[in-house]
This record gives C-alpha cells, structure tokens and sequence, in this order.
C-alpha cells in the first residue's frame, strides 16, 4: 500500500461521496476475495478461499470501512490516525487465522519469569492463505501497477518489527521471496509441496529447503 506522507492524505474519504465510499469498498473487498479464493484453490484450501474474510461484512468492519474509505489505502489507517485505534481492525485479526497477529499471545520465557506476549507458531494452512492475502491485497489496492515483488516490499518494511514466530516467519519469507522471484503461482505452488510434505502438522524452518 501507498506510503502517506501527510495528513492530508487520510482525509481522502471526504472527497468522495457515500454511495462512491460504499460501493468502491464493497468492490474492493470482493476483488480481494476473488484473488485469494484463487491463492487458495490453488494451494488445495477450497473452504479457506470461500470463508476468507467474511466479517468484514460484520457491522463492526463494514460500517469504519466505508466511512473512510478512500480506495488508495486501507481504511484502517485512517481510522487509526484519526480515532486513535481501529476498532474494525481489532475486531478483524481476532477473527482471521490467516493473521499472525491473532496468534499472539502471553508465553512464560521459563517457569520464574512472568508471561511476555510473543508470537506462536501458526497452523500452516493459514499461513498459506495469509501468503494469498498478502498477494490479493496487492492486487485489489495496486490494480494495473501491480508486481509480483509487491507483497515481499511491502512485508519487508516492518518485517523486523512483527511478533511473529520465527518458524511461521521462515516459511512466510520463503514464499514471498519465490513470489518475488518467480511470480504468484510457483509461490502457491510452493506452498502446497509445503501442506503436503508436512500434511498440514508441525514444522519447522527446515521445511523450506525440502519444499
């Protein structure tokens, strides 16, 4: 998504009628959809594809995303420049999967210390649809601009400063980078030789040389 540079730029939305706000989000998240359902269909996950995303059609997503909505950027972060936190998002994360931030949790260093939020290591279904969603969100906001390098770019930002497990990190990076490289669709092939060498189980960072 579009660096902001200004604050003017979070006052997009206002330039755009209610019915433009609405229908443009509407339209968005539904090419969303239809990018991932087809990172998933791909990989082998067809009720992933068909499920993704679906509270945003909740009133607590639906109602802040059309009100800022601009179609350049996330409305998200308008809503959190501008309320100071974005409840549509917080509501989203604690009932997606595919987001490593739902997998953050309290996890003790040793049995004297207190709890220290961390990430855990994420079900790696749902880090390949996280790897479609990072894809399919490049697609919707980026359009005829859109690169294949655009998801790792974007990752690679703040990469070093997400809670995530190092494991669910390892395998993420490997995917974006063949993404990077080879394009979406040997990235989704790749992960699909992952499901099926793991059988959706455990794993460890090793399994992206086996992949």
């Amino acid at each position: 998504m579009p660096d902001l540079k200004t604050e003017r730029d979070y006052y997009a939305f206002k330039k755009m009628s209610f019915m433009k706000r609405l229908f443009g989000h509407i339209g968005t998240v539904l090419t969303h959809k239809k990018h991932v359902m087809h990172g998933c269909f791909k990989m082998g996950l067809y009720w992933q594809g068909i499920t993704h995303d679906m509270s945003k059609f909740s009133p607590t997503e639906f109602i802040p995303s059309v009100r800022y909505y601009s179609g350049t950027f996330s409305p998200n972060a308008t809503d959190r420049v501008l309320t100071g936190v974005s409840t549509s998002w917080l509501h989203h994360k604690g009932r997606n999967r595919h987001h490593f931030e739902y997998w953050i949790d309290y996890i003790p260093e040793n049995a004297e210390s207190e709890p220290v939020l961390d990430g855990c290591r994420m079900p790696l279904k749902y880090v390949a649809e996280m790897v479609a969603d990072r894809y399919a969100a490049c697609v919707a906001y980026h359009g005829d601009k859109y690169s294949s390098a655009d998801a790792w770019n974007y990752y690679s930002k703040g990469a070093a400063h997400l809670n995530i497990d190092k494991d669910t990190r390892a395998v993420l990076e490997a995917a974006l980078l063949k993404m990077r490289d080879d394009g979406e669709e040997e990235a989704f092939a790749y992960m699909k030789r992952v499901l099926k060498i793991t059988r959706g189980r455990d794993y460890d960072a090793s399994i992206i040389d086996k992949a």
